[in-house]
């Protein structure tokens, strides 16, 4: 409806209104009788749609629109799965690295007082930093 039917519409509630007394019954009535029938055709409000299941609180209506809810958890899931696994895949990659920098150390054959350097600590950092 655009601003002119709306305006009419409510002229002709105005005018109904006025002279409402002034009807005769059977005006009424028939007046009663159409807008019972307005009614019953009338559609179904929105807040009934939201009387269909959902699981997990998604809305699954499959519309031209999109999958609503569901095409944001989606994506929102595979995104927090694969940086779940990028952390296991780096952590496993450290864990990697440590056991063989560890296999390295203890396969040498050097004096238990280089362990305690200082500067040797410091070899060992550099050593990894170049692989």
């Amino acid at each position: 409806m655009n601003t002119d039917d709306i305006n009419l519409a409510y002229k002709l509630r105005h005018a109904l209104n006025e002279n409402l007394d002034a009807l005769p019954a059977s005006t009424t009535e028939r007046l009663a009788a159409a807008r019972a029938l307005a009614l019953s055709r009338k559609k179904a409000d929105a807040p009934a749609a939201h009387k269909r299941r959902r699981f997990l609180n998604l809305d699954f209506h499959f519309s031209g629109a999109g999958l609503g809810r569901l095409g944001v958890a989606i994506p929102l899931l595979a995104l927090v799965v694969g940086l779940g696994g990028l952390y296991q895949y780096d952590q496993q990659q450290r864990i990697a690295e440590l056991a063989e920098l560890d296999a390295a150390v203890l396969a040498d054959e050097l004096p238990l007082t280089a362990y305690l350097d200082h500067g040797f600590n410091a070899y060992l950092e550099s050593q990894q930093r170049q692989q």
